[in-house]
């Protein structure tokens, strides 16, 4: 499938790994020479434009949207409505009249929204989600996700203090889809309402914790930004607790920190004794190499939506639960500027859509 990039930071490896599953990238586009540049030199054959606009006359099957995390929206909305399939990074939307505007585009076009959140299709995520899905936990009533960055406090500081780089001009509870995309698919819920609290208040912004009540009652503790003790899983930690059961990933360093660890107290168990076991993924491979453990999120992301490009496949992350997403975070910047008060996340217009997280 005829498919273009815009944005060469991320894009530039996305657009790798797109080649790599199939996709063929035909156009790329970046306002950087000097990315453009080496894009030139790492995607021979592609054709490299300045503006995004410009792909829009490339006849494209698929469009992938790398380019500033608060920039995505306007650019879904114009090439859904032009037919073209969408993959879009973090966030999906700004604030809810954005994500009104996107699921409405969605909706009414012929082609696809797709959110390229790979922390759903991360190694760790998928066992917990099988446990879930085979019954072992029961119904999940509390579930925390860790994003984290054990970055020094200079290089911190010139990251968010930077007025340039997006995360200099974005609330520090925007970047939150890593921890509450996992949230919404392992648990199938819609955000409700969440409370915002700075971890440090002498550095409010580093670093965030939020308490985001679920639709199905349970609830969801999110700590985000940077913080010592960075995961190793990619930066991604998950742990879910079940009327029956516990499953989380392993704090632990290399290939055991895609690992999961299950625990059933005795008197949910047959023998009534405590059964506790960890679980290894199974790897996966492309082109018969194996792929790294960081790497498969995004290989799973992107195999997703060739699938539903070329065979009509569902969305892995579809539009609602990726809009739900990333308004918990526009819900949270409202919440940690009044004193952490509770506050109700915009609703999404209803639809059939849940995250496949296959």
């Amino acid at each position: 499938m005829r498919t273009g990039v815009v944005g060469l930071g991320m894009g530039l490896h996305l657009a790798e790994w797109g080649r790599k599953v199939g996709l063929e990238v035909v156009a790329v586009c970046d306002r950087d020479p000097e990315r453009r540049a080496l894009a030139r030199a790492r995607l021979p054959g592609a054709v490299l434009v300045e503006q995004w606009q410009e792909l829009l006359e490339h006849r494209l099957d698929g469009v992938v949207l790398a380019n500033d995390f608060d920039e995505h929206a306007p650019l879904a909305v114009a090439f859904l409505n032009r037919g073209v399939h969408v993959l879009s990074e973090s966030a999906a939307c700004v604030d809810a009249a954005e994500g009104a505007r996107l699921v409405a585009a969605a909706d009414g076009s012929s082609a696809t929204y797709s959110f390229a959140e790979n922390y759903v299709a991360h190694p760790h995520v998928r066992l917990i989600r099988q446990a879930i899905e085979a019954g072992e936990l029961g119904r999940v009533s509390l579930i925390e996700a860790d994003y984290l960055h054990g970055m020094s406090p200079p290089d911190v500081a010139g990251l968010i203090g930077d007025p340039g780089h997006w995360r200099g001009r974005i609330a520090p509870t925007a970047y939150c889809t890593h921890t509450l995309s996992p949230v919404l698919a392992l648990t199938g819920a819609r955000p409700v309402e969440v409370s915002a609290f700075s971890v440090d208040e002498a550095d409010p912004r580093a670093a965030v914790v939020m308490a985001v009540r679920l639709s199905t009652g349970a609830l969801a503790l999110t700590r985000h930004g940077f913080l010592q003790g960075e995961p190793e899983s990619h930066w991604s930690w998950i742990s879910v607790r079940g009327t029956r059961a516990m499953a989380e990933s392993v704090r632990a360093a290399g290939e055991r920190s895609w690992s999961v660890r299950v625990r059933t107290e005795g008197w949910a168990t047959p023998d009534g004794h405590v059964r506790e076991e960890e679980r290894s993924p199974v790897p996966l491979t492309l082109a018969g190499e194996p792929v790294a453990r960081a790497a498969e999120g995004t290989v799973r992301v992107l195999r997703a939506f060739r699938a539903t490009m070329e065979r009509g496949e569902p969305p892995l992350v579809p539009v609602r639960p990726a809009v739900a997403a990333s308004l918990v975070g526009v819900a949270g910047a409202e919440s940690l500027a009044n004193g952490s008060r509770p506050v109700p996340v915009p609703a999404v217009a209803t639809g059939p859509e849940s995250c496949s997280g296959s």
